[in-house]
């Protein structure tokens, strides 16, 4: 099954120029952001590929997002 393409500046259209800003001024949010590019991207290969990864693993991928995203959106409007 796949999922919609998962775009925080998409998702956050009004935090766009947050986003920008720590990511210039905050190693560590700049790094959860890049986690959570790259979570995303290798949760859509396995997706769109069907490559053998047992669903338990695609779900521990997607939760772990979930935190990543939550985070960063705490981050955002502190």
């Amino acid at each position: 099954m796949i999922t919609e393409h998962q775009d925080l500046k998409a998702e956050f259209p009004e935090l766009v120029d947050r986003m920008d800003q720590l990511q210039s001024e905050q190693g560590h949010f700049a790094k959860l952001y890049e986690e959570f590019n790259t979570l995303t991207a290798a949760i859509e290969h396995i997706e769109r590929n069907d490559a053998a990864t047992g669903s338990h693993s695609l779900e521990e991928m997607k939760k772990k997002r979930l935190l990543l995203k939550d985070e960063i959106y705490r981050m955002l409007i502190a």
